[in-house]
C-alpha cells in the first residue's frame, strides 16, 4: 500500500468532506496506487497524476470516485484522458476545485 503524498491529501481534503477523508485516502492507497499496471514501483509523488484524475472525476462523491478507481484498474490512462491529463505529465498540477 502506497501512503498518500502531501499534495494528494491535501486534494482529497479539498474534495471531500471531512468525514469522508480516511475512505478516501484509504481506497485512494489500496485500490488507486502501485496496484496498477506499470506502476508498480512509482513512489506517492508519482502517482500524484492518476490520483489527481480519480479525485477531478470523482467531483466531491464516493460514489464517482469509485468510478474512476475501476476505471484506473482498467486502464489508468483512460483515466487520465478522462479527466484531461493525458497530454501533459504536469496537467494535473495545474488542476484546481476553483
Amino acid at each position: 500500500m502506497t501512503v498518500l503524498s502531501e499534495a494528494t491529501w491535501e486534494k482529497v481534503c479539498e474534495t471531500f468532506p471531512s468525514e469522508r477523508h480516511d475512505e478516501v485516502a484509504k481506497l485512494l492507497q489500496t485500490e488507486c496506487g502501485n496496484n496498477l499496471p506499470f506502476l508498480e514501483r512509482e513512489t506517492p509523488h508519482g502517482l500524484e497524476r492518476v490520483r489527481f484524475a480519480a479525485l477531478k472525476l470523482s467531483e466531491g462523491s464516493l460514489g464517482k470516485l469509485c468510478a474512476a478507481v475501476k476505471l484506473a484498474k482498467t486502464d489508468w490512462r483512460d483515466l487520465l484522458v478522462a479527466a484531461g491529463f493525458a497530454d501533459s505529465v504536469d496537467a494535473h498540477k495545474n488542476w484546481t476545485l476553483r
